[in-house]
Order: C-alpha cells, then sequence, then structure tokens
C-alpha cells in the first residue's frame, strides 16, 4: 500500500516540466557587510568596512516588473557630511573672491596713484588748485607730449586747457577772491555751456604767485592750441570736429572731401568755431594785472610771431616794439640809453642790459630778417652779441667751502623721503629785468646768435646775385657766402666745446647748447652742399659754352682751373662735415639719453 503511494507519488513529479525559479518569490539576498543602513547615512564614520567590489547593483537581479516595494533602496548621494563640505568650500570660494578682487581693485589704485605721482612731478601743479582742475591741467600737458603721441589731438588740448581757465575764473572753485566778468565779456567752453572764461584781462594781483604763475602757463598754452586750431569747425548737431576747407556751405563753395572712412562733411549752419582766435588769449595775457614783465613779454613775442607767420609784418612790428616797450618799462629808474628805439640797437656804453632787453631785441632782429631787412637785422644782432660778451661772468666758488658729500645712509634716507613725499612747486623763475651772468648757458645762447648771423649773411648772398644773359666769369663763394661759413663754424665749435664742460645738473643749459649744436650743424652741412652744387653747376654751363663757340673774352683758362680747385676744396669740407656729423649724431643721442633718464630719476624720486 506503501509502497503503490511512493510509486505514484515519484511517477507524478518526474512527469512535470522543469522551469526556472521565479523571480519574484527567490531573489538573491545581499550580503549584509556591504549594505547602507540609515545609521551609516547620518554617522560621520562608518561603523563596518565598506567593501565596493563585493557589492552587486540591485537592478541586475531586479528588472523593471518588480514592485516597488521589493527593490532595495538607493544610495543617497548628498549627504549630510558632503552638504557641510559644499557649504565650507562655497563660503572659501566667496572668500578667494572677495580678497582677490580686492587686491586687484587696490593694484589698480596703486597703479593709478603712481601714475598721478610721476605725472605730477613731470608737470607740477600749485598746490592750492582743487585736485579736479589739477588732473585736468595735466592731462592737457600729457596730451601735448609729442614723445606719447604720434599725432596731437589739439581740440582736446584747447578744450581742456579753456576748462582750467575757466574753473581758476570761477569764484566758488579755485578763483576766490576774483570778480565775476559780465556775460558779453564771457567766451564759453565748447561743449560745456556752464563754463567760461573772460575775454579781458583779470587783476590777479592778491591771488598767489605759483596761482598766477600756473594760470599764465594755461593762458599760453591755450592760445598755442588755438594757433592750430583756427581753420577747424565744430558739427553742434554730431560733436564732431572738421577742417573748415571740408564745411559744406556759401563760404566755402568748393569743399575738400573727407577721407575715407571718415564722417560725412558739416554744413555750414551746424557749425561753430572750435576755440577763441590766439588774439583773444595773447591780448589777456598782455593786460591782465598781476603778471610779471617776463611773463607779459612772452605774451608779446609769442602774439607777434603768430602775427608773422599770417603774413602781417606790419602789425607783428608794432608788437614787437610793444614788447621792447616792456621789456625797457621795467628797467630801473636811470637806466637811459639802452636801447636805441628807432632802429633797436643795443647801446655800446650801456651798463644795464636785462635778460627781457636782449630777448626783445634778439626777437626784433629775427623778425627783420624773415622780411628780408638784412640792413636792419645784422646790425642789431651784432649789438647783442658785443653786450652778450660784455656781460661779467659768474663768481669763483671755493671748492673747499662747499658741502660734504653725504653718507650712504644719508643718501638713502633722502632718496625715501624724496619717493615717497611729493616735491614742493618748483620757485619762480627770474623776471628778466636783472642782467644775466655770462655763464655756460649763456655762451650757449651766444653761439645760437652767431649761427643766426652765419645763416643771415648766408643767404643774402643769394639776394645779392643779379641774374645776367651774358656769359659771366666763373667764380668761387661769395664773399657773404664764405663769411656766414666761418660764423657758422665758430658756433659749432663753441657749442660743442661748452657741452662737453657743462655740468650734468644744468638740464637747461645742456638743452639749450644741445639744440644749438643740432641747428648750427645742420646749417653748416647745408651750405657746404649749396655752394658745392653752385660749383659744380657754373663749371658745367662754362664747359658748355666753350663747346658752343662762345669764347671767353673776359677770361682765361685758369679761371675755370681755379673754380674746379675750389670744388675739390668744397668736397673736402663735405666729407669732413660727414665725419663732424657722425660724432655730433652720437653726443645728440648720449644727451637725449641723459635727459629721458634723468626725467625718470626725477619722476621716482632720484633726482635729488
Amino acid at each position: 500500500m506503501l509502497s503503490s503511494r511512493h510509486s505514484l507519488a515519484q511517477r507524478i513529479l518526474y512527469s512535470r516540466r522543469l522551469r526556472p525559479p521565479n523571480p519574484k518569490t527567490h531573489l538573491p539576498a545581499p550580503l549584509l557587510f556591504i549594505q547602507i543602513s540609515q545609521l551609516h547615512l547620518v554617522s560621520k564614520s562608518p561603523p563596518r568596512p565598506e567593501l565596493p567590489y563585493l557589492f552587486f547593483p540591485a537592478s541586475r537581479f531586479q528588472p523593471a516588473s518588480v514592485p516597488t516595494q521589493h527593490q532595495s533602496r538607493q544610495p543617497r548621494y548628498i549627504t549630510t557630511s558632503r552638504k557641510e563640505r559644499f557649504k565650507t568650500e562655497a563660503k572659501l570660494t566667496l572668500w578667494y573672491i572677495l580678497i582677490g578682487n580686492s587686491f586687484v581693485a587696490l593694484g589698480m589704485l596703486l597703479i593709478y596713484l603712481i601714475h598721478m605721482e610721476a605725472t605730477e612731478r613731470t608737470y607740477p601743479t600749485p598746490t592750492e588748485w582743487t585736485f579736479r582742475s589739477r588732473n585736468i591741467y595735466r592731462t592737457a600737458h600729457k596730451l601735448e607730449d609729442p614723445e606719447a603721441w604720434t599725432v596731437l589731438d589739439w581740440p582736446k588740448i584747447g578744450n581742456h586747457y579753456c576748462v582750467v581757465l575757466s574753473r581758476l575764473e570761477d569764484p566758488t572753485l579755485d578763483g576766490k577772491g576774483l570778480p565775476i566778468a559780465p556775460d558779453e565779456d564771457r567766451a564759453y567752453v565748447v561743449g560745456i555751456d556752464a563754463l567760461g572764461f573772460s575775454k579781458k584781462g583779470l587783476d590777479i594781483s592778491s591771488m598767489s604767485e605759483e596761482w598766477r604763475r600756473g594760470y599764465h602757463i594755461a593762458l599760453m598754452k591755450a592760445a598755442r592750441a588755438s594757433e592750430h586750431l583756427e581753420d577747424m569747425v565744430r558739427d553742434r548737431t554730431r560733436r564732431k570736429t572738421f577742417s573748415r576747407e571740408q564745411m559744406i556751405g556759401p563760404s566755402n563753395p568748393r569743399p575738400k572731401p573727407v577721407p575715407m572712412g571718415a564722417a560725412s562733411a558739416p554744413l555750414e549752419e551746424n557749425c561753430d568755431p572750435v576755440s577763441q582766435p590766439p588774439q583773444v588769449f595773447y591780448m589777456k595775457a598782455l593786460t591782465t594785472t598781476g603778471f610779471t614783465s617776463g611773463q607779459r613779454l612772452d605774451a608779446a613775442l609769442a602774439y607777434a610771431d603768430w602775427l608773422d607767420y599770417k603774413g602781417l609784418h606790419e602789425t607783428a612790428e608794432e608788437m614787437y616794439d610793444w614788447g621792447l616797450d616792456i621789456a625797457m618799462g621795467a628797467l630801473p629808474i636811470g637806466a637811459n640809453n639802452i636801447v636805441d628805439m628807432q632802429t633797436g640797437l643795443i647801446n655800446s656804453n650801456a651798463t644795464y642790459v636785462s635778460n627781457n632787453v636782449l630777448r626783445a631785441t634778439a626777437a626784433l632782429a629775427v623778425h627783420h630778417a624773415r622780411t628780408d631787412n638784412v640792413s636792419a637785422a645784422l646790425p642789431i644782432m651784432l649789438s647783442i652779441l658785443r653786450a652778450r660778451k660784455q656781460l661779467s661772468l659768474p663768481p669763483v666758488t671755493d671748492p673747499d667751502a662747499s658741502a660734504q658729500e653725504p653718507s650712504i645712509m644719508g643718501t638713502i634716507i633722502s632718496t625715501v623721503r624724496s619717493t615717497l613725499i611729493s616735491p614742493p612747486y618748483p620757485p619762480p623763475p627770474p623776471t628778466g629785468d636783472e642782467v644775466p651772468i655770462r655763464t655756460q648757458k649763456a655762451i650757449c645762447e651766444e653761439a645760437a646768435l652767431m649761427s643766426h648771423i652765419g645763416e643771415i649773411l648766408f643767404a643774402s648772398s643769394n639776394a645779392d646775385a643779379t641774374p645776367s644773359l651774358k656769359p659771366t666769369k666763373p667764380k668761387s663763394a661769395s664773399q657773404n657766402q664764405q663769411s656766414g661759413l666761418s660764423w657758422t663754424r665758430d658756433a659749432v665749435d663753441i657749442a660743442e666745446t661748452t657741452l662737453s664742460t657743462m655740468s650734468p645738473d644744468d638740464l637747461e643749459g645742456r638743452q639749450t647748447c644741445t639744440e644749438c649744436l643740432e641747428v648750427s650743424m645742420d646749417n653748416w652741412s647745408k651750405m657746404v652742399r649749396r655752394i658745392l652744387k653752385e660749383q659744380q653747376q657754373q663749371i658745367a654751363e662754362t664747359k658748355e659754352d666753350r663747346v658752343g663757340g662762345v669764347r671767353g673774352w673776359f677770361w682765361g683758362g685758369e679761371s675755370i682751373q681755379e673754380v674746379e680747385r675750389d670744388e675739390g676744396r668744397w668736397e673736402r669740407e663735405l666729407q669732413l662735415v660727414g665725419e663732424r656729423m657722425v660724432g655730433v649724431e652720437r653726443v645728440l643721442e648720449r644727451e637725449r639719453n641723459a635727459r629721458r633718464r634723468k626725467g625718470w630719476d626725477n619722476v621716482f624720486g632720484f633726482g635729488g
């Protein structure tokens, strides 16, 4: 009975089909020591070691059909510890960004302050001016530097100086105590209608010397800028500056085309002058009460030079006479018969010849030379040269009485102090009413005067030459050419010798000698080349006339040989000038480098 039941159960078991196990009911149980428990998610240190290589992802054994309640819990990626770490890292990032930006801002501020200090040392401003006036003044000076800019923006330069003048004359800003000019006597700054300056001279006697000197410099700079802006207009609708020749209107029927890529030409009804005429600034400087005689003379000579440039020679001569009156009016009582006011000659027996008198007479002589009045220019220059050579020499200083050289520590302290502390405003220059001393700078000015005399003599030889249709005798260089060349050679020798013995600290004197040497050397080279060219042309023309049958009735063959010998002489001198030019260029380059280094030393406080 039992055996039959057992055999029946075996038959039923063997007769059933074999099937794979049901995943719904038979799931592999993961290992307990690799599971992430709730305690693990909260605690900072895991209680048991984690072995990731023994963990099998649940998705590998759990198909999508498995209910959610039977799936294993997914691990949390943003845990409490990670949140704290993210917060800490975000705080540190913000802190580093804040610190970095602070250092960048402080660095930019430091660079700006260093730039302002360097500009202040290069272009000093009166300390009593407001910060904005000083900043505009320095910016205008920087824009006017030809070494820093290839093309100067004269509209911006002139506008800056006019703004400075407006602020200086404003009683609420920098002109405390000055009277307010009426509206009809005021000139307004283009683009800034709220600011304006007086067209007439003011009484600035109550202001300090530094204020008056800075005001005079700004006034003369504005006048110089207006000379460049005389032929320019501003389109008020677009606020752009154009040349007057490009303006479209009845006064300019044939306007010039604007450059390619520039704005279109303006209409005349929309245009205004960019600046006031130069005579407004010059006459204002001449009529202002409070300027020294030297400052007024600067304005008179600059105005006369501009009138000469415009071709108004008669008006310019009147202005030169006005400048001579200014120089003579500042002489002390009893100094009479210094200058002949009719001819401009300095009396040979004059005992009190001031620097202003020398400047005024020299400018008058240059004016006569420009107008081809050589007979009036040469005597004035010779009288100036005689007066300069009669000046007294500077007193001889005892080398033992000079101060001892400072120690190394003293030099370091002085350098640090001059670097950290801004230098004071430069002391006032001489008024020009004093009798000058024959210093090395004065000797260089004598050399420059000799160069002018040589140039006038050389140029006058061409005026004396009269053309003729008849064949003339070939001749060598004229007497005036020889004299002019001799004066120029002497000027080169004096300037070069003086420059080699001048003190390196005398920057103004070395600048004067450098300019004189450069101009005189250039004149010497041009003179020799011109004489050589004339000699070659004369020889060629003479040979052509002889070949053509024209006989030399008034000269023989030895005359041509003489001119040919002179030609060889001028060729040798031209070669000598070329060799001398190489040495002079080396000296000039050394002076430029020294001046540039001295400028940087003054900027950083190493100039003493």
